[in-house]
């Protein structure tokens, strides 16, 4: 974005004039229905929410073809059916754990607290003892940034990686809601030395290890049933940053109204090896996630969009 302030440390996102020009009403009125909702108690709102969503999810015909393929390719076990009924539990989910992270925002977060049940919370508890820096590897689900603003509201300085979304409004609301209870943001298109900084100062890191960066350093590993282009960063960054890199998955389950953190051992195998047991070590942690609970990914991304040479993009294939 053009007038956001980017300096060596961090990215912040500014609000602009042009915000108010009637090209951005309408996304103003769909923030002040998502502030509205986020008000409304838990128990009434999560049931109207996962209905939209379902219905949102058959019209948006783009994003579930996405789906459709990506689960196809990754869970092709799974009866079509079945793979049906997971887009459906994934589009409900997607407005729930947005609405939460606007009431995370506009609320204490004690309230939050109460419905968050950690797995494992003992091993950042013994890292932050020992005053360890720390990598989280936190696969894209759709409340990927809520654990992140949870531990900062504690006090715990965080740090993380994003990609600027096209429309400039909400990629300014959204770093905002981001960046409430403090931390660092760093844009991908600033490089990665503002975030190897900022580990090193002592800020825990985020890093989402399942976007498509292109062949070019990326490594053509398993993912799920198929093969991913998966870019094996984490250990330079484990090295440079000298940092453990920690495994994390946040599920939201919108008829208990529970969110649940899952937290797996660092990753320590990981300080000697070759890029290629890298790649395929991040996808895994992915998998042991993402298994147990399909509907909490964001299978609308373009996972699979770089192939090898000779293999068609699952996404440009007429007979998907």
């Amino acid at each position: 974005m053009k007038n956001d302030k980017k300096n060596a440390k961090e990215f912040i996102p500014v609000f602009r004039p042009a915000f108010l020009k009637p090209v951005y009403w309408g996304n103003w009125l769909a923030i002040a229905a998502l502030a509205l909702m986020a008000l409304l108690p838990v128990k009434v709102r999560d049931p109207v929410l996962g209905t939209l969503g379902k219905w949102v999810g058959r019209v948006a015909k783009s994003a579930r073809r996405r789906a459709r393929i990506n689960l196809q390719y990754c869970l092709p076990e799974l009866p079509e059916q079945e793979r049906e009924q997971v887009i459906d539990r994934m589009f409900a989910t997607a407005p729930q754990a947005m609405v939460l992270m606007a009431e995370l925002a506009i609320k204490n977060p004690e309230t939050i607290r109460k419905r968050v049940v950690w797995h494992g919370r003992e091993i950042i508890r013994q890292m932050k003892d020992e005053q360890q820096n720390v990598i989280f590897l936190v696969p894209h689900g759709w409340g990927v940034d809520i654990p992140a603003m949870l531990l900062a509201s504690e006090g715990q300085k965080m740090a993380a990686m994003f990609h600027n979304q096209k429309n400039e409004l909400m990629d300014y609301l959204w770093n905002r809601l981001r960046r409430v209870y403090g931390g660092r943001m760093h844009a991908r298109n600033d490089g990665i030395k503002p975030f190897i900084s900022s580990v090193r100062q002592g800020y825990w890191g985020y890093y989402l290890p399942d976007q498509d960066h292109g062949a070019e350093h990326s490594e053509f590993v398993d993912f799920f049933a198929t093969y991913k282009a998966t870019l094996p960063a984490i250990g330079r960054l484990m090295k440079v940053c000298r940092a453990r890199v920690v495994p994390l998955f946040p599920v939201y389950n919108g008829k208990p109204h529970q969110l649940d953190f899952y937290v797996r051992p660092p990753m320590d195998d990981l300080m000697d090896a070759d890029d290629k047991t890298l790649a395929r070590r991040m996808n895994e942690e992915v998998e042991i996630f993402v298994r147990p609970n399909p509907e909490q990914y964001t299978w609308i991304l373009k996972l699979l969009k770089t192939r090898q040479e000779g293999d068609i993009e699952p996404y440009v294939r007429k007979d998907l």
